[in-house]
């Protein structure tokens, strides 16, 4: 009798013991779990690359695409894809663009050598009509160009440098470079002396400014900074659906060309505020880019009235 009674209470007391064992072991749904979780961010910057392409106006204008590339061959075959019509990145291309290259030519080749871009073409690049023949050229001159270390380009098709548009008979020289000019506007009176300049405004879409690049061509003989100033300040500009922000009163004090750099030199006119002493990013930019494409200069340094105000980096500007 005895021995059933301990057992009993042995019994008992075990499970007495375990259910404190499972209380203090296992959390109740009031308690709190200690988890550490660490998360890792991905800070991936999106790169984007200058390319020119056709606005809604007739002009290439400079605008920007996101690209994936990482070599200067490699970036180059993807800025030209885009400029192909229906290409595979064609979805690329902001609103109020479009590309410009016959649908269906091929990039057979492109090599990178020393400042120089070799890119042949199948035959397809000039299936287009006489008004887009020089367009073409200009915008694959200008796209190629806008990449760090780009200077030249030749442009083969089918194997062989295209010396000649087909339709218009346009020569090209066989390398090609920024000096070849971009929606060209001709001012002639005579065959000689003939100027080549090129100066970049401001167009809008949908609320949105971008710069075009107008290639004058002149017999003008002043300094092509002089055209550049004169150009920008007239009010006659908006006569073409192109803007400019500066000030018609604006006057070219001075320049100094330097190795690397050219100081410009205006009156107070040029401030947007006189008193506040600061001069309109527009107007610096379409001041600076135009120089990039008429000075072998690397900077341009603003002056009023022989103080600096400004100094702009002539790579940061594409």
């Amino acid at each position: 009798m005895l021995k059933n009674i301990y057992t009993k209470k042995l019994i008992v007391c075990a499970v007495a013991l375990f259910t404190i064992m499972l209380i203090y072991v296992i959390p109740t749904n009031e308690e709190k779990l200690d988890v550490k979780e660490e998360i890792n961010y991905v800070n991936k910057e999106v790169e984007t690359s200058t390319i020119f392409l056709l606005d809604s106006n007739n002009y290439l204008a400079s605008t920007e695409i996101v690209t994936n590339s990482k070599t200067i061959e490699e970036k180059a075959k993807e800025l030209l894809q885009a400029l192909i019509i229906d290409s595979n990145k064609q979805d690329s291309i902001p609103n109020g663009f479009k590309a410009l290259i016959p649908a269906n030519t091929q990039i057979l080749s492109l090599t990178y050598n020393k400042g120089l871009i070799k890119v042949d073409f199948s035959l397809e690049l000039m299936n287009t009509n006489i008004e887009n023949e020089e367009k073409i050229i200009e915008a694959i001159v200008y796209t190629l160009t806008s990449i760090n270390d780009v200077k030249q380009v030749i442009i083969y098709m089918d194997g062989e440098i295209l010396t000649k548009l087909p339709q218009s008979k346009i020569t090209l020289p066989s390398t090609l470079d920024r000096s070849f000019g971009i929606n060209k506007e001709y001012n002639l009176n005579s065959n000689k002396n003939i100027s080549k300049t090129t100066i970049y405004y401001i167009s809008e879409f949908n609320d949105k400014e971008y710069y075009v690049p107008v290639t004058k061509v002149t017999n003008d003989d002043r300094s092509k900074i002089e055209i550049i100033v004169d150009e920008l300040s007239s009010n006659n500009v908006y006569k073409t659906n192109l803007m400019s922000y500066l000030n018609s009163n604006t006057e070219l004090l001075s320049v100094n060309e330097l190795e690397e750099e050219l100081v410009v030199n205006f009156n107070s006119a040029i401030f947007n505020d006189i008193n506040t002493s600061e001069i309109l990013e527009e107007v610096i930019y379409t001041i600076s880019m135009s120089i990039n494409d008429n000075y072998e200069v690397n900077t341009v340094v603003f002056n009023v009235e022989d103080k600096e105000i400004c100094k702009k980096t002539l790579k940061s500007i594409e």
